[in-house]
């Protein structure tokens, strides 16, 4: 049963993946402009152009390039630039760190800073604080990102230089290990909190709402009654309880992450898969842009069947559930 269930979700998975493939083919494709004058210059000779399109391709059938760009993205070949004229991969495998440490940080510290509110709001029902965390939780929940972004960066960066106004690195990059990792951390440090600002409020009102409920099981009345401590009471008995559910929030939201990047590179001018991806777009550089758009659907399919992999596993009801449908 559970390997039936299992296979399921794979299926599924792949099924999303190759609509993903064929999709990115097809729309960088029929998007106004023209790739052919993105790599080749007016006053090459025609033989240069000619060698131009026998080399990316260009002179193919459709349903041809089409399997040969199957080919080089199961394959993670995904061939040269049409802006850089260098590997797509080496391109991608030079920003995906940027892009991976700016998810990893967002989502750790909206999550550990929305958990923790919203255990204090569910432990102190009716006052101030639960009040305020419900209130900013829901109002940092409908900002758009971009605007918190702009704003942040025009009273911290612009009016206020507190942080750097663009880039991943100062210019000239400061020479030492210890000098160029603080240069770093200081550069994501405003992207990081912009993104952490607008997920916690999601998180809080999550978790308070599941605690609330779970400080009223019957498991928790009798773990008070037999005289145990408080903070054993919420976080020994209550808080266990609720770690399954966001265990898979947490895997369900990098997709959001991964949305939110492009943005978030966008706005403040850093260098990763996301900024890579809408320069490709506005190029109509179909190599890059194929390769980034995949790249960040591969990462979001994988969260999700994790995040569906991990529940099953740790609530057996929707294994059965999924079975007997």
């Amino acid at each position: 049963m559970r390997k039936n269930w299992l296979l399921r979700r794979v299926l599924a998975s792949l099924a999303v993946l190759a609509a993903v493939l064929v999709l990115n083919f097809v729309l960088f494709r029929v998007m106004p402009g023209d790739a052919v004058s993105a790599i080749i210059d007016p006053n090459f000779s025609p033989q240069a152009k000619e060698r131009l399109r026998e080399l990316y391709g260009l002179e193919r059938p459709l349903l041809e390039q089409f399997f040969m760009y199957l080919k080089q993205t199961l394959t993670f070949r995904f061939g040269l630039s049409f802006l850089s004229r260098k590997p797509v991969w080496d391109e991608l495998l030079s920003r995906l760190p940027g892009t991976l440490i700016l998810m990893s940080l967002a989502m750790f510290c909206s999550a550990a800073l929305g958990v923790w509110l919203g255990v204090k709001a569910a432990v102190k029902r009716g006052s101030w604080l639960e009040r305020t965390v419900l209130r900013v939780g829901a109002v940092m929940s409908s900002f758009p990102g971009f605007f918190v972004q702009l704003v942040l960066l025009m009273l911290l960066a612009h009016d206020f230089p507190i942080f750097p106004l663009r880039g991943s690195l100062s210019v000239p990059a400061p020479s030492g290990g210890w000098a160029l990792l603080a240069d770093r951390a200081w550069h994501l440090a405003l992207p990081v909190l912009s993104l952490t600002l607008m997920g916690f409020g999601g998180w809080a009102l999550y978790v308070r709402n599941l605690m609330v409920r779970a400080l009223g099981e019957d498991y928790v009345l009798m773990a008070r009654a037999r005289g145990l401590t408080k903070r054993r009471v919420i976080y020994g008995h209550a808080f266990r309880t609720i770690l399954p559910p966001l265990v898979t929030i947490l895997l369900m939201s990098v997709p959001g992450l991964v949305s939110g990047a492009v943005i978030t590179e966008t706005v403040f001018s850093l260098r990763g898969v996301g900024s890579f991806l809408l320069e490709a777009l506005s190029g109509h550089d179909y190599p890059a842009a194929g390769a980034s758009f995949y790249l960040l659907a591969l990462i979001t399919v994988v969260c999700n069947l994790l995040a569906d992999v991990v529940y099953g596993l740790v609530d057996p009801r929707v294994r059965l559930e999924g079975v007997n449908r």
